[in-house]
């Protein structure tokens, strides 16, 4: 019968931490067990965290979208609200409602100091040109038959005053 040789130092070191044909193999085999039961659990709540913050991005996601559409629209609003109050002849009906008259032909004062052009002082609005209520500009777009309709019956057409109040403007 051979005799297994006795081992010495870092080969008997080795030989213990490997089991040997004879043994069951039992201690080797929970430790691996173990390890691999721990990876996949650990695998499975790794997945489980990421999915959980994939969704919540796309919630926030969704949520940014919605802000995002309802922003948009409210600047597209405003922006048709600006181009109607900036429209010339809106700002032409707004000029004489605040009691501005067309101005004449202008004159220049050249780089010698003198005048070019006749100077002459802006015509006057008179009592008929006064409006009596401010409108806003989507008012204006009807057509004159709506606003002769509307009208019904004439009202008294007050006398302006040589010291009137200023008128406000809304939303000034």
């Amino acid at each position: 019968m051979s005799r297994k040789p006795e081992l010495r130092g870092r080969a008997a070191r080795l030989a213990r931490l490997f089991p040997g044909p004879g043994s069951s193999g039992q201690a080797a085999r929970t430790p691996f067990v173990l390890l691999v039961v721990l990876l996949l659990g650990g695998g499975l709540i790794g997945l489980l965290v990421l999915n959980s913050a994939l969704s919540e991005g796309s919630f926030k996601q969704d949520d940014l979208q919605r802000d995002t559409k309802n922003l948009t629209d409210e600047e597209q609003a405003l922006q048709r609200d600006i181009d109607a109050y900036s429209a010339p002849d809106a700002l032409q009906r707004r000029a004489r409602e605040l009691g501005m008259v067309p101005g004449g032909d202008p004159a220049f004062l050249g780089p010698d100091g003198k005048v070019k052009g006749v100077p002459s002082a802006a015509a006057e609005q008179s009592a008929a040109q006064i409006p009596l209520v401010l409108r806003p500009p989507e008012t204006v777009a009807q057509s004159p038959a709506d606003t002769v309709a509307q009208a019904g019956t004439p009202a008294a057409v007050p006398t302006p005053s040589l010291t009137s109040t200023p008128t406000t403007t809304p939303g000034r």
